[in-house]
């Protein structure tokens, strides 16, 4: 733990101790002093430590703007709760202070019935706003937008629009940047509040605008905005309809909740389970088990075709037992070499840095890669075949080896842009997945290849020596030990002893 963290907890476990001190003097006065100056995350942290009966007590004696910052920060689950513990007075208060796309945000994860209750104790005007909100597409744009946002005409002069800008300014989201829309809320410009400071009070606002300016679309996937936010390094962005008419905004602390979920998804996702919607701490052992099962499940069906595989090939490797030896390596060394292509390629597609259309050019690139890579660990496995068997083993090993390396890599690089194609999400091409399939071809090229040099006579099987062992054994019944024992010396020095 650092030094910063252990003064977070310090100061954390001071602050419940003073609010129970306050809830058992009932010194109410106490509490909003207690937390002033003090960061919204420790008093949540503090705060929800405390007794159930405590923590009614508690929010009550809160300033209102703290209670909704509180709010908003706790999961759904907890919010729940506590709203349960308020009277329907103290949550319409709540609701009314939370922000919009605060408060959407938590009416849009709770179940159907609790959401309509709450929607009952808005008043005329929240309501609208949020059922404006919850109208749009889940995990669209709309439903992350905030409608608190300051906006002026362009016939306006500078002077004007700073007065606007003051009398609406304590309401907004932000006010670091101002839009500009004509008489129908066309978004016509977004401007910087410092150039309408720095400009000449008796100009119009049109005098500073150069209308160019980045919008989202009310029906765009969230994620659009985090490659937005990424692309142009804007604080905030404006939010039209299709007409172009302003809605409303997304601020960059909105987009960064959106990049750390869909951050949390990939990662359950090339994990090969479905992806958790509550913390690990708060999810419940029947919940993971579920998230998990059926990839899982699935995941046995694909690895019964490498099983197949070995039970196809079943003579060759009873024929050549030392086979057997390699096939761990080989097929670890695919799977690891397709799961480095998958990650990468997700990545890139995610982020921008590769398009769709640009799938053959990142195919010949990593056949390259592939090649190079298979050369490489070809050359290393074949001096361990060497070292197990012989020149032939070893030409088997590495020759299995590289061009296992070369399919796994293309699989990793195509597998992505195929499942992009048919609107899956990029990220299940996932390790287990990239694995089980770098499995299954990996041992289909290696038995294939030793299958051959084992028909043209390259490879050497025991059913070879056993032959002469055999005779050997018959002869010593018919001549002597001396003349059966040149038979055996080159085969089994057990049996030429034996023989002795």
């Amino acid at each position: 733990m650092t030094s910063l963290e252990e003064s977070s907890s310090v100061q954390i476990d001071e602050l419940r101790a003073e609010l129970e001190r306050c809830v058992k003097n009932k010194d109410w006065t106490g509490v909003e002093e207690a937390v002033q100056d003090v960061p919204v995350p420790e008093i949540a942290d503090a705060f929800l430590e405390l007794e159930k009966a405590d923590r009614a007590l508690v929010f009550h004696a809160l300033p209102r703007e703290i209670g909704a910052e509180l709010f908003a920060y706790m999961d759904v689950d907890r919010a729940n709760r506590l709203m349960r513990d308020l009277g329907d007075e103290d949550t319409r208060e709540v609701l009314a202070n939370l922000a919009p796309d605060d408060r959407t945000q938590l009416l849009e994860e709770l179940p159907g019935q609790v959401t309509q209750r709450l929607l009952n104790l808005l008043d005329d005007e929240d309501l609208k706003e949020t059922r404006q909100l919850l109208g749009y597409p889940e995990e669209s744009v709309g439903r992350l937008m905030t409608p608190d946002y300051v906006a002026v005409r362009p016939e306006w002069t500078i002077e004007k629009a700073l007065r606007h800008i003051r009398k609406l300014g304590p309401d907004s989201e932000l006010i670091g940047m101002i839009y500009v829309t004509d008489d129908k809320w066309g978004l016509i410009d977004a401007i910087e509040l410092r150039e309408l400071i720095l400009a000449n009070p008796e100009d119009p606002v049109s005098s500073v605008m150069d209308e160019s300016f980045v919008s989202l679309s009310a029906f765009d996937d969230q994620e659009e905005a985090v490659h937005a936010f990424a692309r142009y390094d804007k604080i905030a962005l404006p939010v039209v309809d299709s007409k172009g008419v302003l809605l409303g905004i997304v601020t960059v602390d909105d987009v960064l909740d959106v990049a750390e979920e869909e951050a949390t998804e990939d990662f359950h996702k090339a994990a090969a389970m479905s992806p958790l919607k509550k913390p690990y701490h708060e999810s419940r052992v029947w919940m993971l088990f579920r998230k998990r099962i059926g990839w899982l499940l699935l995941l046995i069906v694909i690895n019964l075709v490498s099983s197949g595989i070995i039970e196809a090939y079943e003579a060759t490797l009873e024929s050549i037992i030392a086979l057997a030896f390699f096939i761990p390596l080989l097929i670890d060394s695919g799977g690891n070499t397709g799961s480095q292509s998958a990650t990468v390629m997700v990545r890139a597609l995610a982020t921008g840095e590769v398009k769709m259309r640009e799938w053959f050019r990142a195919l010949g690139k990593e056949l390259f890669v592939g090649l190079t890579l298979g050369l490489g660990m070809g050359l290393a496995s074949s001096l361990l075949g060497w070292f197990r068997g012989d020149l032939a083993l070893a030409v088997v090993v590495g020759l299995s080896m590289g061009c296992i390396v070369v399919v796994a890599n293309l699989i990793g690089t195509m597998l992505p842009f195929v499942l992009t194609k048919f609107n899956v999400d990029p990220a299940v091409a996932s390790s287990p997945l990239i694995t089980s399939m770098a499995d299954a071809s990996g041992l289909f090229i290696y038995f294939g290849i030793a299958t051959a040099f084992l028909n043209a006579g390259w490879l050497v099987g025991p059913e070879d020596t056993a032959i002469v062992i055999d005779c050997a054994q018959m002869a010593a019944e018919t001549i002597s030990c001396g003349d059966a024992s040149y038979l055996l010396e080159c085969v089994d020095e057990e049996l030429v002893v034996e023989c002795e």
